[in-house]
């Protein structure tokens, strides 16, 4: 008779019984055509009523694990090549989580996000378009959304673009992903040396053939470009990271006129952080200057909101466009309705401006706040501008290593990146990114000081 210890379980009975019997059955316990304990005979032994066992009985049998046979009973069903369970470990090392800084000096800051606007217009396009944000959207994105980025594209950038152009996806890395199934894994892509390293990764782990180019006082140099056997470069004319290179009209012509020497080569245009020029508009996007095409213009409103909103799209010339629709139409869009929706309306009632013009205002008193503070520091450094973006260049007179400064950097609980960790042959170059997006004079100061003392202890 069978016998089962329930006392050690917080599952209702039948299920502990089922399982008993499963095991059992599973491990060889109990032989095919066995015939099982009677409902009555069984809730007896045991001390539960019958219905808890014909439950347990109907599960197994549901499963194939028990079959009946007409005023004879229960038996267990014979099942060839039961997989028995092998001994699972999981002592396997995870990736160690990155270190927590008191001073971060790589990345940008979400103490400023919107969050009460976000949050009125997430409840109210809640309850005003519940219907909307349940049903499928398009696989570029819904409509609502790209009409406003279009709109927000012309006013902001003079780009006129057709919201069917427009194709949103959860970030850029998404949106490559479906760059290259477009133009096909056979390509060569050109990328800036030096330049962000996921780009690489990205497009190496697709199969594409990567390339670099470095880079003049203009930005990426032509010289370069030519020799390689690219058809594809992918470029931050507006803002080079991790240089701050702004590229000057003449050569923004030159890169669209390589473009035009052969068919099918095109540009991917990265245009991450227009949105924080300090001064006056930015130069024409390579997008609106191109009348051949050949441009793909990428841009994320994460940089601009939060890194979490991951909110991204790109702007495909019409012939690709085209091509998306017929070929690639039948993915899903990754951003849900609700976000969707929400910055949409974020977007046309004109918050997303005012969240821009007032972070401008505040990153540029904050920015003279940091180069006072470096200044008066005294530090044997050499401050590197750019005309856009939230980061600059710190060269330091040392005869340090970039290795050696950043190790003791860490050590005082500083986050920071060397300028050389960006190019494809690293060297020491002794300059280094400071994003000042979550920085305040006093945590700038408290830099200085740890620079002063690392420099001061290698020439003592």
């Amino acid at each position: 008779m069978l016998t089962y210890d329930l006392k050690q379980s917080n599952l209702p009975f039948y299920m502990q019984i089922y399982q008993c019997i499963k095991k059992d059955i599973v491990e060889g316990k109990l032989q095919p055509h066995e015939k099982l304990p009677s409902k009555r005979s069984f809730a007896r032994q045991q001390g539960l009523s019958t219905i808890t066992i014909q439950n347990a009985y109907d599960q197994l049998i549901s499963e194939g694990f028990v079959y009946t046979q007409p005023k004879r009973g229960y038996f267990v069903a014979p099942i060839p090549n039961i997989p028995h369970a092998s001994p699972v470990s999981l002592d396997y090392h995870l990736v160690d989580p990155s270190p927590v800084y008191k001073i971060d000096l790589s990345g940008n800051g979400t103490m400023h996000f919107p969050m009460s606007n976000w949050a009125k217009l997430s409840r109210r396009i809640f309850y005003e378009q519940s219907d909307s944000i349940l049903k499928r959207s398009e696989s570029a994105g819904t409509l609502i959304l790209r009409k406003a980025i279009a709109s927000h594209l012309q006013s902001f950038r003079n780009m006129m673009v057709d919201p069917n152009q427009i194709i949103v996806g959860a970030g850029t890395e998404y949106l490559y992903g479906l760059l290259i199934q477009l133009l096909g894994r056979n390509q060569t892509v050109c990328l800036e040396d030096p330049a962000y390293p996921r780009l690489s990764q990205i497009y190496q782990k697709q199969d594409v053939s990567i390339c670099y180019a470095g880079l003049d006082e203009q930005g990426l140099s032509m010289e370069q470009l030519q020799k390689t056997k690219a058809n594809i470069v992918h470029i931050s004319p507006n803002h080079q990271f991790p240089t701050g290179i702004r590229m000057p009209t003449p050569r923004r012509y030159e890169i669209l006129a390589w473009a035009n020497q052969r068919s099918h080569r095109y540009i991917i245009e990265d245009d991450y952080d227009s949105e924080f020029r300090r001064h006056g508009k930015p130069l024409p996007t390579l997008f609106s200057m191109d009348e051949s095409d050949r441009v793909i213009y990428m841009n994320t409103f994460s940089q601009s909101l939060s890194p979490t909103i991951r909110i991204s799209y790109m702007v495909l010339p019409l012939s690709l466009a085209k091509r998306y629709y017929q070929e690639l139409s039948f993915y899903a869009c990754t951003v849900s309705n609700f976000e969707q929706y929400t910055l949409a309306a974020f977007l046309n009632e004109g918050y997303f401006e005012k969240h821009i013009n007032r972070m401008r205002l505040y990153y540029g008193r904050l920015r003279k706040q940091i180069m006072a503070t470096i200044k008066q520091s005294s530090l044997p450094v050499t401050i590197i501008e750019n005309e856009s973006g939230l980061h600059f260049l710190l060269q330091l007179k040392t005869h340090l290593s970039d290795a050696q400064i950043i190790k003791r950097m860490h050590a005082a609980s500083i986050q920071i990146h060397a300028l050389s960790s960006y190019y494809r042959h690293p060297q020491d170059r002794h300059t280094f990114l400071v994003n000042y997006s979550q920085l305040t004079p006093e945590k700038m100061q408290k830099v200085c000081d740890v620079f002063r003392y690392i420099i001061s202890e290698n020439n003592s």
